[in-house]
């Protein structure tokens, strides 16, 4: 069961005079709860030091050198919270200079490593773990009493409360995707004077779940001619920018043919070298199966010319939206 108020908050030390936890370790797929954390330690110690410097690094675009730099104390001791995201994409010698910088971090900075969680680097997580890092889980939500649990955290987040009944109805009318159900919970919020219930979801969200363009790709991937067309319209209907179902699409086909020319293999191992997490490796892999090469080409050039029609080529971007989808379903159906 997900527990907000242990997975993403720490506890604010500096109210008691007590200097931050030197090193956290933040260890999960869920970008929005990673991102959170981050944000915690951030206004964690800016409730101390009110002007600490915020600095952000990918590992897979950071050197040694670099991270030395950005851990040495400043002439003035300002306060500054140092975060390497993605260190399951560190080097060895980046992992090593982790590792060693964390064992003696300077007064007054912060260092926040964000890890995926798999495989890739662990003993990298590991070590830092066993040097005393504060951890914070950021787990993907993937029971549906997880997210009913995180649209009640949000709601209560937002300053309001919600009824039983109306927490099924809201995921069932958003989706499963975290950012939108935090947005939709704290406009909820925010439209209802605080109390939400069954009548109010209904009211504010009349449209089918996962209207996003993500939801229309996921049925055209799966070869659901009739849902993808369904879900294109309710998304249109609700306001989804064309240009966001084109590049939901977009990312669709382009995620089969990298994790198809790949080769079978463990999502763990595979992540790095395709630069996504294991849990959308995992996921293309089984869809990829009904998907020929030649079909795949033929949905990477469709996605193509619908990037160029919804951003102006098409003076109707809802047709050509929905011609895309025709002809990607076609594509998905030869064989």
């Amino acid at each position: 069961m997900w527990e907000p108020d242990h997975r993403l908050s720490v506890p604010c030390a500096t109210m008691a005079g007590v200097a931050p936890a030197p090193v956290r370790l933040v260890l999960g797929e869920e970008e929005l709860l990673v991102e959170r954390a981050v944000q915690d330690v951030a206004a964690e110690v800016r409730a101390g030091e009110a002007g600490a410097e915020l600095r952000r690094y990918r590992a897979g675009e950071l050197s040694p050198v670099d991270l030395a730099d950005a851990l040495s104390p400043s002439l003035f001791a300002d306060a500054r919270v140092v975060v390497v995201a993605s260190a399951h994409e560190a080097g060895k010698e980046l992992a090593t200079a982790i590792a060693e910088q964390a064992a003696d971090v300077a007064d007054g900075i912060t260092l926040v490593v964000t890890h995926a969680g798999g495989a890739r680097n662990k003993a990298l997580a590991d070590t830092l773990r066993a040097k005393g890092a504060t951890v914070v889980r950021c787990d993907r939500l993937t029971r549906p009493e997880e997210r009913a649990d995180f649209v009640r955290s949000e709601v209560r987040r937002a300053g309001g409360k919600i009824a039983p009944d109306a927490v099924g109805v809201l995921i069932e009318a958003v989706g499963s995707d975290l950012r939108e159900l935090a947005s939709a919970a704290g406009q909820l919020v925010a439209d209802t004077g605080g109390t939400v219930d069954e009548k109010a979801v209904r009211r504010y969200h009349r449209g089918r779940a996962e209207t996003t363009g993500f939801a229309v790709a996921d049925k055209v991937v799966a070869g659901d001619r009739a849902g993808a067309l369904e879900a294109l319209r309710w998304a249109l209907v609700l306001g989804v920018p064309p240009v966001l179902v084109a590049d939901a699409l977009a990312d669709a086909v382009r995620t089969l043919a990298k994790v198809g020319s790949a080769g079978r293999g463990d999502p763990n191992r595979l992540a790095g070298a395709l630069g996504m997490p294991p849990w959308k490796v995992r996921k293309a892999q089984g869809q990829v199966r009904s998907w020929r090469p030649e079909a795949l080409a033929d949905a990477v050039a469709l996605t193509a010319q619908l990037n160029a029609d919804v951003k102006g080529a098409s003076p109707e971007p809802a047709y050509a939206l929905e011609r895309a989808v025709l002809l990607l379903c076609a594509a998905r159906g030869l064989r």
